[in-house]
């Protein structure tokens, strides 16, 4: 084998080590941050609800607080809300391959998203709501979906409690009971928090991913750096 090769193969190790460190702490990560906390301080735990969403909905804010990014787009998540009115601003998301041949430098996807909507829960204590729709097909689908796009929320018993519609940039007025102490706003309730607050960078993300690792993986991942 000549030193080119073994360079190549030395270079391609590296980089395997560090994909299979990070989808370690990643792995780790995802299974324990699908419950999301919307409002800042305490509540009780047995007077809260959940907005379970799907991977396409990505919700942006409630009741005016803008909620935080996560590393991986494609998670399906529990939005744990406080009782009384809950205003959830979201859009659709979907992703189609594209077909055909595709030049240098163009995406090799086509994004397909609605505007934000807007949708008002009259929350109850130990309820669980959720998202129904009829999602598209294809991209044809998908598209004219977005562009008259139709939700209700529902219940656990399937009942339509609310429904969605077009966003008018406008907070909802918070009820009293929809309203917490200010306090840390991350939901530790799993150990486990892997949020990263909207508008921070790259580090952030990677202090959120190493506070979050075990010891084996912190000293896996430096074993990879240092090396």
């Amino acid at each position: 084998m000549s030193i080119c090769h073994v360079s190549v193969f030395f270079k391609n190790t590296r980089c395997l080590m560090a994909a299979l460190s990070l989808l370690v702490v990643l792995s780790g990560c995802s299974s324990a941050m699908s419950n999301v906390k919307t409002w800042e301080g305490d509540a009780d735990d047995s007077r809260t609800a959940v907005l379970k969403a799907p991977a396409e909905i990505k919700v942006k804010q409630v009741n005016g607080r803008r909620l935080t990014n996560f590393l991986m787009d494609d998670l399906a998540l529990d939005f744990e809300l406080l009782p009384g009115e809950n205003q959830v601003v979201f859009t659709y998301k979907t992703i189609w391959a594209k077909s055909g041949v595709v030049r240098n430098g163009e995406s090799k996807v086509h994004v397909v998203e609605t505007a934000p909507q807007a949708v008002t829960i009259d929350v109850r204590p130990g309820e669980t709501y959720r998202f129904d729709f009829e999602p598209p097909a294809n991209r044809r689908d998908a598209e004219a979906f977005a562009s008259d796009f139709s939700a209700d929320i529902v219940n656990a018993s399937s009942e339509v409690v609310a429904s969605a519609s077009a966003w008018d940039g406008r907070p909802a007025k918070q009820t009293t009971a929809a309203r917490a102490p200010v306090g840390s706003g991350v939901d530790n309730s799993s150990g486990v928090g892997c949020e990263v607050a909207e508008g921070e960078g790259t580090l952030e993300e990677l202090k959120a991913l190493w506070s979050e690792a075990s010891e084996e993986e912190r000293r896996t991942f430096l074993r990879w750096a240092f090396e």
